[in-house]
């Protein structure tokens, strides 16, 4: 089965940390880890402070849904080279140089808004970061599962986690610094929200560099053949483009029609309640999927496009995974898609938990970026030598009890309210129980990925991964304001024991424990 793997010694694993491959992930990493805080924790903090409401900035954070849909992009970066620029670097490294300077331009672009004066061009521009930056991960995904073997995946995946987690405190705690110091601790300042996020994106210039100086991987997927005719080529981005077109056009035409029926009806309690227009959105984008599909089925029963390049690409992985797992694969899909809802439930309100509790920006970020940095890459590492000493099932195991667990503190925070001292333990525990959660869940996803369909089938995996946990997101900020920041933390914590079941159901399916 994909997730088992061969343990190994002490030694090995102390060896293998050295390989030039796992330090190359440690940045790549960090270079991953920088976009999501900031539309996510940090740009939480940016917009409470603006005088934004927690129920806005809970549902702000679907911002990140990109994440959530990435496989839906996934197979053009397994399929398509980037013209000229795959010639001279490769495919994955193309790709990857693309990405981080999309990343770039949407944080200078985010640097240039104001969320009091226009909230939706600030959401646009964070959508157009979340998509960059889930684009950088279906690459740097693909590039870690190849270039190294199976054996070595554990550990790839804790350096990899590690820089994450290295990435994420720059982007929180070091953005939360930045913010302080800009400010000088006189309060909101746009201007200094604007330098740090222009700061932010200069930082994004170590993950160019590492591109540039890492080698390309030698491995080949298999569906690369289907694409070697100039008009298979172009078939198929074709395709892609006017099935995205399709979705743009119906999504934007029903928000016409959304705001005539809005202006027409009485019922103002209707208009203005939250799920109301939670409903009508989500409706909107079933029709924007829709519209995309049937463009797809036209493409394809007109001849267009041919019909086994569609099929290949997209229900190709997952004939694949079914085909490879089985009834086990309905086991495997449901702990994928819950195993982190209760390290990205909370962590959309922690940093406005920690505001409204009274401590200060520069407090925050100074507690993260000390003990927090330390037992991330604590955390990070142990995941990853956990996963190749004792196998990946009982690395998980501990990650999802340590995960849960932590949740508990954030309870007790809120009893105890305003001390530094527990903060830090606080933010202490979390950081190490989600840096060795990641690694061996990352380390996990790896074992289940088949190499004919890396990004794609990775992208897949990743996607469901997050698809619940960030729906639910959407509505920590209202959760907090119905029953309160100890009671949501305890139901947070609640919420890891179906994992924990799961976990062992799969690994008795799966004999390697």
């Amino acid at each position: 089965m994909g997730s088992q793997t061969h343990t190994r010694s002490w030694a090995e694993v102390y060896q293998a940390f050295k390989n030039p491959k796992v330090i190359a992930l440690l940045f790549l990493g960090l270079s991953a880890g920088i976009p999501i805080l900031l539309i996510f924790s940090t740009l939480s903090v940016w917009l409470r402070e603006a005088g934004v409401s927690r129920a806005t900035i809970g549902f702000f954070s679907w911002a990140a849904l990109g994440y959530a849909f990435k496989f839906i992009w996934a197979p053009l970066i397994d399929k398509l080279p980037v013209p000229i620029l795959s010639q001279i670097l490769g495919r994955r490294r193309a790709w990857l140089l693309v990405s981080q300077f999309l990343i770039i331009l949407s944080l200078l672009l985010m640097a240039t808004s104001d969320p009091n004066q226009s909230l939706a061009t600030l959401a646009t521009f964070a959508v157009f970061l979340g998509f960059s930056s889930a684009t950088q991960d279906i690459v740097v995904d693909a590039y870690r599962i190849e270039v190294a073997d199976t054996d070595l995946q554990g550990i790839m995946s804790s350096a990899y986690i590690a820089g994450y987690r290295i990435g994420m405190l720059v982007a929180g705690a070091g953005a939360l610094e930045l913010a302080g110091f800009f400010d000088g601790g006189n309060g909101y300042d746009l201007a200094a929200w604007s330098k740090t996020y222009m700061a932010m994106a200069i930082v994004m210039v170590i993950g160019v560099v590492t591109t540039l100086i890492i080698s390309e991987p030698k491995s080949v997927t298999q569906n690369d053949a289907h694409l070697k005719s100039s008009s298979d080529y172009f078939q198929f981005l074709g395709c892609f483009l006017c099935a995205t077109g399709a979705f743009i056009v119906v999504f934007l035409i029903s928000a016409g029609a959304v705001d005539i029926a809005k202006t027409r009806l009485t019922n103002d309690l209707f208009v203005a309640s939250r799920l109301a227009n939670f409903m009508v959105e989500t409706v909107r984008l079933s029709f924007a999927v829709i519209g995309a599909a049937l463009m797809c089925y036209i493409l394809i029963t007109t001849k267009f496009v041919p019909k086994n390049v569609i099929t290949e690409t997209y229900l190709g992985p997952f004939t694949d995974f079914f085909k490879r797992y089985g009834k086990t694969a309905l086991l495997i899909l449901a702990l994928v898609s819950t195993y982190r809802i209760a390290d990205v439930l909370m962590g959309v309100m922690a940093n406005v938990f920690y505001i409204d509790l009274g401590f200060e920006k520069q407090e925050i970020g100074r507690v993260s970026k000390g003990f927090g940095l330390v037992m991330t890459i604590v955390g990070g590492f142990m995941g990853g030598a956990l996963a190749v000493r004792y196998g990946i099932m009982k690395a998980l195991m501990v990650g999802a009890v340590l995960a849960a667990a932590s949740n508990l503190l954030f309870a007790l925070l809120a009893i105890i309210g305003n001390d530094i001292i527990v903060l830090m333990v606080v933010i202490s525990a979390d950081n190490l129980s989600a840096g060795i959660a990641s690694a061996a869940f990352v380390a996990y996803l790896s074992s289940l990925t088949s190499t004919s369909f890396t990004a794609s089938q990775y992208a897949l995996f990743s996607s469901i991964m997050v698809l619940l946990p960030k729906i639910l997101a959407g509505y920590s900020g209202m959760m907090v304001e119905s029953v309160g920041y100890e009671m949501f933390f305890i139901g947070t914590a609640a919420m890891g024991l179906p994992v924990l079941v799961l976990i062992y159901l799969v690994a008795i399916s799966d004999r390697t424990v």
